[in-house]
């Protein structure tokens, strides 16, 4: 397979990204934010603003509605264990009506 070349580009001083840098303000109880329109048409620019580890909220008529952090940043989640010592410990269900025959008579009441 070919080699991939990797370029890189330098941005100016007047590039977007200074603009977005410009167009982000920050709101007291979000941190920085930018409205949707802006960030639709300057998002490489904020991709490489949140890629250099700042949080950016997006807003729609001024409520904000979504969040831009880097990836390294998100919280590692715990991954699901089972405890079988529980799970064996429950007892059978032996009376009463069981999970199949709920379903049906749900799905019976709907035709």
């Amino acid at each position: 397979m070919k080699k991939q070349k990797v370029i890189k580009y330098k941005l100016p001083t007047g590039s977007s990204s200074a603009r977005v840098r410009d167009a982000v303000m920050v709101l007291p109880s979000f941190g920085p934010s930018i409205n949707i329109r802006s960030a639709k048409a300057h998002l490489s620019a904020l991709l490489e603003l949140v890629a250099g580890g700042k949080e950016v909220v997006i807003t729609s008529d001024g409520k904000p509605k979504a969040r831009l952090v880097p990836v390294d940043s998100a919280p590692k989640r715990k991954p699901f264990r089972v405890d079988r010592e529980l799970l064996a410990s429950m007892p059978m269900q032996t009376a009463g009506p069981f999970s199949t025959e709920l379903i049906r008579a749900e799905r019976d009441e709907r035709w």
